[in-house]
């Protein structure tokens, strides 16, 4: 009987001692069931798909021939004061490098048509409160020819139809209908896309 206890006590060590290293984990507590996924409150927009551009102008408007332009120097004036001859029109600023480039080449083909049917006229995109002396010191540096004006927000808005690059070049016939009109500078082509769109323009 000494014998037994001893042995019986050592049993019960093992077995106290085996039940923790099982990896065996005893939990009392009932597992709480995981809560369903709910949607976003904000879900992601959709994307939409990018807007067209808007056609091309095909004729000035109007509006746009009646609507005032102030000098660059000089007396106000309208593009409608030139009706019956082909109008060149291009758009640019003193900031543009493209169209510090571009314009010898446009006065170039500007004095090849002088005294012809065709007005130059160069109208800047700038704010005249802001950049009266920028585009002084531009015209002066770049002997720029053509008659200058502002033109205001609207005409801006307007004459680019939603391409917003500059320079951008309008030739017009002598009903108002807008032959051709490029966007940006193109080197040593300019010159004779602006003379080939002139031809196409002039009254046979």
């Amino acid at each position: 009987m000494n014998k037994l206890l001893p042995l019986l006590l050592l049993a019960a060590t093992c077995v106290a001692y085996a039940v923790p290293q099982s990896g065996r984990k005893v939990s009392t507590t009932r597992a709480t069931p995981a809560a369903p996924i709910q949607p976003p409150m904000t879900p992601q927009p959709e994307i939409e798909a990018p807007k067209s551009e808007a056609p091309p102008l095909t004729f000035l408007s109007e509006d746009l021939l009646e609507r005032k332009i102030r000098p660059v120097q000089g007396n106000t004036f309208r593009l409608g004061d030139f009706h019956g001859k082909v109008l060149v029109i291009n758009l640019w600023a003193s900031w543009c490098g493209p169209c510090r480039r571009e314009i010898p080449e446009y006065d170039k083909v500007r004095k090849d048509y002088a005294g012809r049917n065709v007005e130059f006229i160069g109208l800047t995109t700038e704010d005249p409160s802001e950049a009266s002396e920028a585009v002084s010191n531009f015209i002066r540096q770049t002997q720029f020819g053509f008659r200058l004006g502002w033109s205001d927000r609207e005409m801006t808005r307007r004459l680019m139809n939603g391409r917003s690059s500059i320079p951008q070049t309008f030739v017009i016939d002598t009903a108002g209908g807008i032959v051709n009109h490029w966007v940006g500078y193109a080197p040593r082509q300019s010159a004779e896309r602006l003379r080939d769109a002139i031809k196409k323009a002039l009254p046979e």
